[in-house]
């Protein structure tokens, strides 16, 4: 399957910013004014497969759109995400981290909205610190 980042010319041309191993440009379909996708480079489909230069330098590349987004949309606050897998989301097989700027009032995510399903809005009781600790066990095991 072809990589619609690596082949499409025209999502070439929409770079804003590059580094050595990563770039920035506008989503064709954003939530808000201003949604870039921060890329690597290298076509790789999940964040394990990046390595540790790929990751700071994605992460670098966050810090400078994000101070960018303030200034020309306002931004107030972000949201960054990646889908991984088709069950998340992802529907371009290339790891991209979405940063998405927040303004007051702006209409958002609708229907989808991240901050729904990572906070807690009444529908999901707490989980007790003994059911924590449980997992918390469960995972170091196979660390």
């Amino acid at each position: 399957m072809t990589c619609v980042f690596c082949s499409k010319p025209e999502i070439k041309a929409r770079e804003i910013i590059s580094n050595d191993l990563a770039w920035a440009f506008p989503t064709n379909i954003p939530i808000t004014p201003g949604h870039i996708l921060i890329a690597p480079k290298r076509c790789v489909a999940t964040l394990q497969e990046l390595t540790a230069e790929e990751r700071l330098a994605i992460l670098s590349l966050a810090d400078q759109i994000m101070s960018a987004l303030k200034k020309t949309f306002g931004a107030q606050g972000f949201n960054s995400v990646w889908n991984q897998g088709v069950l998340a989301g992802q529907s371009v097989p290339h790891f991209h981290l979405h940063i998405i700027s927040r303004t007051e009032g702006d209409a958002g995510v609708l229907g989808y909205d991240p901050r729904s399903m990572l906070y807690r809005t009444g529908d999901r009781e707490p989980t007790s610190e003994v059911e924590l600790i449980k997992i918390v066990e469960e995972i170091k095991k196979t660390l």
